[in-house]
């Protein structure tokens, strides 16, 4: 007869082993290396940036990935807003001396200076023209004879080292700049700060500068892909058209950590359509050793944003489970987005975050059964909230298809959400966006 005891020791044992930390694997970097990895304008050529930037993964850095066909300003833009220390780009198109070049000079331009430029692009790129890059300012130039006797976790290993270096020497000294709402010295104060290198008496400062700032909060959260980085995306444009481009929105976009490598793919970016305007600024973080869906730099994010000036700031989390609902501390309104594939209507009583979300958004509203996944929802919601004399037609349960052009759902939703933020402090003008009535 087996032994319970000795089973409940095994699994203990097991569970224990599964929820502490790796050790970093062999060859890691010292410091939190993050990369910006693209492929070039103009190029379709996608699959040697995703080997790339795999490896990268699995070494411990952080990658923010663009995707393919991104323009020098496009990606200089994702670097100084996320703070990296590398650029890796494949081009395949032909254009990548001038492409390389005019990286490198808005990189100086916008005080970059000190992000390494990497790139490749097999035989496209001839050694003369490595040659002329390199002499130009890129850091390194991976030719198919580089690929040979390196490798390519040799080509990464190098990439890698060439960016192992403190990001803090290069931050501001004092707030001053932050609160003039200089957007490169807040990325560098996000980085100084999620690093742990920033001097005491200066973090003191700014939560007490923060603390007197009520700037509304949006937080984000739901099941992995869902679909909140499109919905998020799709709401950004809607504030953007409907506030004609008045506000100074922040979104800061959280995304897991490997636990084995340290690692993380940084992915959100990719959904990203509304962000390229000056109004908008973007920053990713990693969970890294927060068991959590949130990243234990949030609140001094949050706060520097704050200070940084910004009318709204909108969280999105990585993706939760049932029992997650560590967001709602954070945000002053929530946002909890699933989509109509969730079983029986019973495991609807499980998921925490229908206990705190102020709005609710059934993404993906075109799969078969989404109405009744909005109706049991709905009366999930209802029954929560022990509204019972309410309709569950009244609650702020949302049909929506981020993926469709401009879906009724999705405006019904923001001008919800608008309505509630603007009850919170946010100051909005008359908006452009037609009242629709209804939840779908």
């Amino acid at each position: 007869m087996t032994d319970l005891s000795d089973l409940r020791k095994a699994g203990a044992e097991a569970e224990a082993a599964t929820v502490a930390p790796a050790p970093a694997p062999a060859g890691a970097p010292t410091h939190k290396v993050r990369f910006v990895t693209a492929a070039s304008l103009f190029d379709g050529h996608d699959a040697s940036i995703n080997i790339m930037r795999r490896i990268l993964q699995a070494q411990g850095c952080e990658v923010i990935h663009l995707g393919h066909n991104r323009s020098v300003e496009e990606v200089v833009a994702a670097a100084l807003q996320e703070d990296v220390q590398g650029i890796a780009v494949s081009s395949y198109q032909g254009g990548h001396v001038e492409y390389f070049k005019y990286m490198v000079d808005l990189l100086r331009e916008r005080g970059g200076a000190h992000i390494q430029v990497f790139g490749g692009g097999g035989g496209v790129i001839v050694p003369a023209e490595i040659r002329e890059l390199q002499d130009y300012g890129v850091a390194r130039i991976y030719s198919p004879e580089d690929g040979q006797r390196m490798g390519l976790a040799g080509m990464i290993a190098d990439m890698v080292r060439r960016c192992d270096f403190d990001l803090s020497r290069h931050a501001p000294a004092t707030l001053d700049s932050l609160r003039a709402g200089d957007r490169r010295a807040l990325a560098q104060w996000i980085t100084v700060l999620e690093n742990g290198k920033a001097d005491p008496a200066l973090a003191a400062a700014l939560h007490a500068d923060a603390a007197g700032i009520a700037t509304p909060v949006l937080g984000v959260t739901g099941t992995g892909g869902a679909g909140k980085s499109s919905l998020t995306d799709e709401l950004i444009r809607r504030f953007r058209l409907d506030q004609q481009d008045g506000l100074r929105i922040a979104v800061i976009s959280i995304d897991p950590s490997r636990r084995r490598t340290g690692g993380a793919l940084l992915g959100d970016r990719i959904r990203m359509n509304a962000i390229h305007h000056p109004q908008i600024y973007m920053r990713s973080l990693a969970t890294r050793d927060a068991a959590s869906e949130v990243s234990r730099a949030l609140p001094d994010a949050l706060a520097a944003c704050k200070v940084a000036g910004f009318d709204l700031i909108v969280v999105e989390t990585s993706g939760i489970g049932q029992g997650d609902a560590a967001i709602v501390p954070h945000v002053d309104l929530s946002l909890y987005v699933m989509t109509p594939e969730f079983g029986a209507a019973s495991q609807l009583e499980k998921i925490d975050m229908l206990d705190f979300a102020d709005f609710v958004a059934i993404n993906k509203f075109d799969r078969k059964g989404a109405q009744d996944a909005w109706r049991d929802v709905a009366k999930q919601m209802q029954r929560n909230r022990e509204q019972w004399h309410a309709r569950a037609e009244d609650m702020p349960v949302y049909g929506t298809q981020a993926s469709r052009f401009n879906d009724d759902g999705v405006t019904m939703l923001y001008l919800g959400l608008r309505e509630a933020l603007a009850a919170r402090g946010l100051v909005l003008r008359d908006g452009t966006l037609p009242r629709l009535a209804g939840r779908q």
